[in-house]
C-alpha cells in the first residue's frame, strides 16, 4: 500500500468524525467563495478550482442552494468576508511533516492559533518551504467496494483520465491529476459508484512509520489543527500503526 493510501484512511476515519462537528459546510462554503472570486468566474465549466469546490461539496451533501449562495458572495453578487489562502507547515510528534492550509481573513489570528496549537499539542510550527517539499497535491476519490468490481471501476475511472485505481480498505482509491479530478469523479457518479470521499489533497511522497503514544498525540494535534475554524485541511506523512488508527 502506498504512502498517499496509509493517509486517505486516516483522513477519510477522521472525516466522519469532522462531518459530526458539523464543522464540513463551513470549510467547504469558504473554499466555494475563495474559487469563484480568485478565478473570476462563478462557472465551474471555466473555473478549475471552483469545479473541484463544486465536486467536494457535492460528496459532502451540500445543499445547491448553499453552493449557489457561497458562489454569488465568491462573484460579488451578495456581501462576504474576503479569506485568503495561506498554508503553515510544522513537524509533530515522531518528527512526523506536517502541512495545514487555511482560508483566512485576519493573518495575524490564524498564524497565532496555528502556532499555539503545534505547541500544546507536542508539535511546533516551522519555516515556510520547510516541509512543502515533501509533497504532492493529487486528486483523491474514495469508492466503496460493494457497489462496483475491480474491473468495471478501472474501465470508468482510466477512461475518465485517473491515474491509478487501488484496494483500500474496505473501497477502491482512485487516483487523478488534480486538474482531472473534477472529470473523473463525475464519471464515476455518472456510473452510479457510492463515491465515499473525494478531494483533492496534498500527498506524501514518503511516509513516516508512528505509533504507541506518539501516534496518540500526533492525532490529537491533527484532530486540534482540523478543529481550527480557518482551517481548511491538514495533510501529514505519518503512517500510522493499525492500532494507532483504531482511536482516530
Amino acid at each position: 500500500m502506498s504512502g498517499h493510501s496509509k493517509w486517505s484512511t486516516i483522513k477519510h476515519k477522521k472525516a466522519a468524525k469532522d462531518a459530526k462537528r458539523g464543522k464540513i459546510f463551513t470549510k467547504l462554503i469558504r473554499e466555494i467563495t475563495v474559487a469563484a472570486r480568485m478565478g473570476n468566474s462563478g462557472d465551474p465549466n471555466f473555473n478549475p478550482r471552483l469545479r473541484t469546490a463544486i465536486a467536494a461539496a457535492k460528496s459532502a451533501s451540500m445543499p445547491a442552494d448553499n453552493i449557489e449562495r457561497a458562489i454569488k458572495k465568491g462573484t460579488g453578487d451578495l456581501e462576504g468576508a474576503t479569506y485568503e489562502d495561506v498554508t503553515y507547515e510544522g513537524y509533530g510528534p515522531g518528527g512526523v511533516a506536517i502541512l495545514v492550509n487555511c482560508l483566512t481573513d485576519n493573518r495575524n489570528r490564524t498564524v497565532s492559533s496555528i502556532r499555539a496549537t503545534f505547541n500544546k499539542n507536542g508539535g511546533n510550527m516551522g519555516e515556510a518551504g520547510c516541509v512543502n517539499w515533501m509533497f504532492h497535491k493529487k486528486g483523491l476519490v474514495l469508492v466503496e467496494a460493494e457497489s462496483t468490481e475491480e474491473e468495471r471501476i478501472m474501465d470508468v475511472a482510466l477512461e475518465a483520465g485517473a491515474e491509478d485505481v487501488a484496494p483500500l480498505g474496505d473501497g477502491f482509491e482512485i487516483t487523478t491529476d488534480p486538474d482531472g479530478f473534477a472529470d473523473v469523479r463525475d464519471a464515476l457518479e455518472g456510473g452510479g459508484f457510492a463515491i465515499l470521499s473525494a478531494e483533492v489533497s496534498n500527498v506524501p511522497e514518503n511516509t513516516q512509520p508512528i505509533a504507541g503514544a506518539e501516534a496518540g498525540r500526533l492525532l490529537k494535534l491533527l484532530d486540534a489543527l482540523e478543529d481550527d475554524d480557518d482551517v481548511q485541511t491538514v495533510s501529514a506523512n505519518a503512517e500510522v500503526a493499525p492500532e494507532g488508527l483504531a482511536d482516530v
